[in-house]
């Protein structure tokens, strides 16, 4: 069954596209908390029931775990929220190495350390007592996507890496960068619109290479 007709799928999308229109650039609720949640959930679930990779299956669930954390108040939360990502970027690195991930080309993984030095010596700085954590959750991601760029023949799970490291960047530009106005809330918007997606086409390229 193609992901575009199944209904976990499309629920999971309608969900995406809810918090998007919704929630995006809301105060913490638990509805907010909810929609995150389970359009993640709903993906981890599909990997489930097609038999994936564990650390596939692994990896989405982490990142639902992760949306909970980040969608409730306080520091804590925030923490527990990073961790669960790493943790889940730990997953996806298994699953790529799993995959056949070999050394990425020259090129595109001297932009995305370039990308990863800005992280880690002008935003990690910002991030006032959590700057260690912040920058070992740049390490981990980017470890992830390094073994992602050696993967062959799989432009769903490269992409889909790809456009999470960037998600990752505009929220950090959110959190620790930029002032509350109008520009942090189009970021809100473009954070979701680029993570959402982005564990979708990890699935997809984890379901089919």
């Amino acid at each position: 069954m193609s992901l575009l007709t199944d209904p976990l799928f499309l629920i999971a999308a309608a969900l995406a596209v809810l918090y998007l229109l919704r929630f995006a650039a809301a105060a913490a609720s638990w509805p907010k908390t909810a929609v995150k949640t389970l359009s993640v959930a709903l993906l981890a679930a599909i990997a489930l029931r097609a038999g994936a990779p564990l650390s596939l299956s692994l990896g989405l669930m982490l990142g639902a775990l992760g949306d909970f954390c980040l969608s409730r108040p306080g520091r804590g939360m925030f923490l527990a929220g990073m961790a669960g990502f790493a943790a889940g970027h730990l997953a996806y690195l298994a699953l790529f190495l799993g995959l056949g991930a070999g050394a990425p080309p020259l090129l595109p993984a001297l932009a995305l350390l370039l990308v990863v030095g800005a992280a880690v010596l002008w935003i990690a700085p910002r991030a006032e007592g959590m700057v260690a954590p912040v920058r070992g959750y740049i390490v981990v991601i980017a470890a992830m996507t390094l073994a992602a760029l050696g993967l062959p023949g799989a432009p769903r799970l490269v992409f889909g890496a790809l456009v999470f490291v960037a998600s990752d960047f505009v929220l950090a530009l959110l959190l620790f960068v930029l002032a509350p106005g109008r520009g942090a809330r189009a970021a809100a918007f473009l954070v979701w619109a680029l993570y959402w997606p982005a564990q979708a086409l990890i699935l997809a390229g984890g379901l089919l290479p």
